[in-house]
């Protein structure tokens, strides 16, 4: 099937509409850790425009008082945090709780009053205390950027509504280490999970909340 024939089935079946954006969003940063972004790292690719991207999105974030949450996997050395996930892809082993690796990219600049969650599976969701958080701060609508797109971005995607929070990807703020998987999952994102949008848009939305009553 090709793509356009592909798109005119999702359009027929009304699957991929828009979501409705709130007036208390915050900015949610998953693995952009230098295990993630250093290629030296078995699981780092080349993502220096999603950094930089992401960089970009978070200083407008920050100019508006946006809570700010970064997400970073780290294991302990003994790996039995991790037993199945480390059969599977055994690198995650570089992931050490302590390490380099799982320091958010200083290219980021967090700042020791934005929030960094541990987490140890795909979601960030998955056994933190993320939705509490969300909660407690009266978030409701979350922009997601991060890596990877078809893994920790796509299962944090899905919870993000499931726990009823809308989410918001901007493209260029996602990134995978292979296209493939990427153009794909955001495909899938747009369709079912959350609104993928460009950096601009993302941008424009930040930059307009005072005037639709953010705070």
């Amino acid at each position: 099937m090709s793509d356009d024939e592909t798109r005119h089935m999702y359009e027929r079946a009304r699957i991929g509409q828009s979501l409705r954006w709130g007036r208390r969003p915050a900015l949610l940063v998953i693995d952009l850790s230098s295990g993630f972004t250093d290629p030296n790292f078995a699981l780092g690719s080349e993502l220096g425009a999603e950094v930089a991207a992401t960089r970009t999105l978070l200083d407008a974030a920050r100019g508006q008082g946006l809570l700010i949450v970064f997400t970073t996997i780290g294991f302990e050395r003994d790996g039995k945090d991790a037993e199945l996930w480390f059969q599977k892809i055994p690198a995650l082993a570089q992931l050490e709780i302590g390490g380099r690796s799982v320091e958010i990219d200083p290219r980021l600049g967090a700042r020791s009053d934005e929030t960094v969650v541990l987490k140890k599976g795909a979601s960030a969701f998955f056994g933190t205390n993320l939705a509490s958080i969300l909660i407690t701060q009266g978030v409701d609508t979350v922009i997601l950027c991060g890596a990877t797109t078809s893994g920790c971005v796509r299962a944090t995607a899905i919870d993000l509504l499931q726990y009823g929070f809308p989410a918001i990807v901007p493209r260029e703020c996602v990134g995978d280490r292979a296209r493939a998987p990427h153009e794909a999952n955001l495909f899938d994102i747009n369709a079912k999970y959350a609104d993928v949008v460009s950096l601009a848009e993302a941008l424009s939305y930040i930059e307009h909340l005072s005037a639709i009553g953010a705070g």
